[in-house]
């Protein structure tokens, strides 16, 4: 098996890419003399293009035959989370990793370090995310071994995030893990987005690897609007290729939105019924049971709109909606959800509502609204509850509601994509269904979570001498089919970035083409002063959502289908 290493220089220093990458890129063709390649080629970097100094690659193959230079270059992975000492780090990015370890799905070599600003030790780190490590609940046997081994390849460095000094003294440690092996470098920024740049440029100029690739996951928000999402963009480019970038959107790593393709495409039952010819509407629904405690200062900067329906749900709806991709490789795939971006009409203000939850007593205990959160201004008008109605100006969807809805504070959690089919044309049956052909329609109902399930509602006559007629579910409930446990989406996505798997990873022109949906918007909620309609903490939202969906002669799934049972 051959093994390649790609180093790159410019002045300045440019980031690591490798030659065969760049090479298929830009139609450039090389040859191999003596396992070593050398190419020139045009710089790609902001800070290349003003030098005008070109990039120069070499590479190393090696193929393991005597001829070669050594027999086996070994490599390795070294992980750095910045914002170690955060939630996110602790909550989910720590336990990830732990979880690909004891799944056998991490190389064999590999370290992971915590960078942040607070002061602490190994031993520190160690202790501090112990307490949040699990086993499967089908695979028990060595935990704890599993959990020692993991710990101990687990260090801390603190540093300030806009000091070069300080990531090189980090890069100085991971070299000294790395023992000469061929680096290969993963950096989590797990920090507010204000210091993505001051982070990135550290590290690209101090700790990026030399013989290896480098790799930044980004956190989400990615800026507030289009102005500051480019804005946001052009400082990550200006030290890193689009390449090296890896914008993570965790809704994209959950099982049954990565499922929602293969549903769709290697089904033969559903890809001719997915058009405005057999689909009535499509609803897309976020809801939490739960309002913003501890997080409410953080939230009154974006709200509702920008913390999950400008890049969950859109995300979730591009995928929804796109043709047949060419293959499954990532740039076919991210080609397709950008042509279905660009393709939806701009969002009027007539088709949105926005809401805030109030306080609310139920029973002896009072729920506090949004703007009892000390860090919250008692005047604010940031929606914690949006509805939407959007739309595709394409062949395939022309005329189809894309219902949004999104909350906090709800009766419920929930997340799932709702696809109701059109009314049987001249059905025989409808003598039995009354006045409500609602009650006839076909749902196809996927539910991300909780209790992941795909469910198909279905018609069907009710056992005995009558003709009754009863609505029942085809129902594939994941946790009773699948015996083994469903993996979190931050697994699956660093596995992915660890591997180099762009698929499921948001590329700056389908960021470009979701802020350009919703910043008008945004702007006009801003500028108008929009007040949001109140509800009760604990209830389904604002009546308002109702009459948009009326307006388009739908009705909620989620609710209507609560009320039926």
């Amino acid at each position: 098996m051959e093994t390649t290493i790609a180093r790159c220089w410019a002045n300045p220093p440019c980031p690591q890419t490798s030659l065969y990458s760049y090479s298929h890129a830009h139609g450039l063709t090389y040859s191999k003399n003596r396992g070593v390649v050398s190419a020139v080629a045009p710089p790609t970097t902001e800070k290349a293009k003003e030098s005008g100094s070109p990039l120069r690659f070499t590479e190393v193959v090696v193929d393991g035959s005597a001829a070669s230079p050594r027999e086996r270059i070994e490599s390795t992975v070294s992980i750095t989370v910045v914002g170690a000492s955060g939630d996110l780090a602790k909550k989910k990015i720590f336990p990830a990793l732990f979880a690909l370890y004891y799944e056998d799905c991490l190389p064999k070599h590999f370290t992971i370090f915590g960078y942040a600003r607070s002061k602490m030790t190994d031993a520190e780190l160690r202790k501090m995310i112990s307490g949040k490590l699990t086993c499967r609940i089908d695979k028990r046997a060595n935990c704890e071994d599993k959990m020692d081994q993991f710990l101990q390849r687990c260090f801390y460095h603190s540093g300030q995030y806009n000091s070069e000094d300080n990531f090189k003294e980090l890069d100085k440690k991971l070299k000294e893990h790395e023992a000469g092996r061929v680096a290969n470098r993963l950096f989590y920024l797990s920090v507010p987005p204000d210091i993505f740049v001051d982070v990135v440029r550290c590290a690209s100029r101090s700790s990026s690897s030399a013989i290896g690739w480098t790799r930044v996951i980004v956190e989400k928000p990615f800026g507030r609007d289009s102005e500051s999402s480019a804005e946001l963009t052009r400082g990550l480019k200006e030290y890193l290729t689009e390449e090296q970038i890896y914008r993570i959107d965790h809704y994209l790593g959950k099982e049954l939105v990565e499922n929602l393709s293969v549903l769709r495409f290697s089904n033969l039952v559903f890809e001719p019924l997915w058009s405005r010819q057999y689909i009535r509407n499509v609803q897309l629904i976020f809801s939490e049971d739960f309002g913003t405690e501890g997080r409410g200062g953080y939230f009154d900067n974006y709200g509702i709109i920008r913390d999950i329906m400008q890049n969950h749900l859109l995300q979730i709806l591009a995928l929804f909606a796109m043709e047949t991709p060419v293959s499954l490789d990532a740039e076919d795939i991210r080609n397709e959800k950008v042509k279905v971006l660009r393709s939806m009409r701009p969002l009027q203000l007539e088709d949105v509502v926005t809401g805030q939850y109030k306080s609310h007593v139920k029973g002896d205990t009072r729920y506090p609204g949004y703007t009892d959160d000390n860090t919250v201004p008692k005047n604010s008008l940031t929606p914690t509850f949006a509805a939407a109605a959007l739309f595709i100006d394409n062949a395939r969807w022309d005329g189809v509601p894309f219902l949004m809805k999104a909350g906090k504070a709800l009766h419920n959690r929930r997340a799932e994509i709702r696809v109701q089919f059109r009314h049987v044309p001249g059905n025989l049956y409808k003598r039995n269904f009354g006045t409500d052909l609602d009650q006839a329609t076909n749902e196809l109902v996927i539910r991300v979570q909780p209790d992941e399930a795909i469910y198909l509602k279905i018609n069907n006559k009710i056992p005995g001498l009558g003709m009754r007629l009863d609505r029942s579910n085809l129902n594939l409930h994941y946790a009773a089919r699948y015996s083994s446990e469903i993996p979190d989406a931050y697994e699956r996505l660093l596995l992915d970035a660890i591997e180099g798997e762009r698929r499921l990873f948001i590329r700056s022109d389908e960021l470009d083409a979701a802020w350009s949906l919703f910043t008008p918007l945004l702007k006009e909620l801003e500028f108008r002063k929009v007040a949001p309609e109140l509800y009760p903490y604990g209830s389904r939202g604002p009546v308002g959502a109702h009459y948009l969906a009326a307006k388009y002669n739908v009705r909620w799934g989620d609710i209507s289908g609560e009320l039926r049972q």
